[in-house]
């Protein structure tokens, strides 16, 4: 089942830098996983990215993501599976919701990457 939580579909390069900024803050900075744990995050304005999966189930469990990381100024981006975003995060188990509190050394790429999000929003 596809959930569309963006307002506007991601190419899947952007998605692999989200990815990649998670693998590298998890290592050099400072990330947290799951949606509880994100949502704490986001609230807390501690979240530089927020990543969610999207074959959730059932889906109502992260719907308040997205407005929440739209009203808090956050980046958002939806990969592609929970599996996916488990091992980007170093997890041999899935999990849903990533929040990267700090880049560590992908400070530059999550620049990058907020920037393109930019972009494609403004061209919606």
């Amino acid at each position: 089942m596809a959930i569309t939580y963006a307002k506007v579909e991601l190419p899947k390069e952007l998605v692999n830098k989200a990815l990649e900024i998670i693998e590298i803050a998890k290592n050099t900075g400072k990330v947290r996983k799951g949606i509880n744990e994100a949502t704490k995050a986001i609230e807390r304005e501690k979240a530089k990215l927020v990543v969610v999966a999207n074959d959730i189930n059932p889906p109502e469990i992260v719907m308040h993501l997205p407005p929440l990381c739209d009203e808090k100024k956050i980046p958002f981006v939806v990969a592609t599976s929970k599996k996916e975003l488990g091992s980007a995060v170093g997890l041999e188990v899935p999990t849903s919701a990533v929040a990267v509190l700090d880049a560590g050394d992908a400070k530059k790429q999550l620049v990058d990457l907020t920037q393109e999000l930019k972009k494609l929003e403004k061209k919606e």
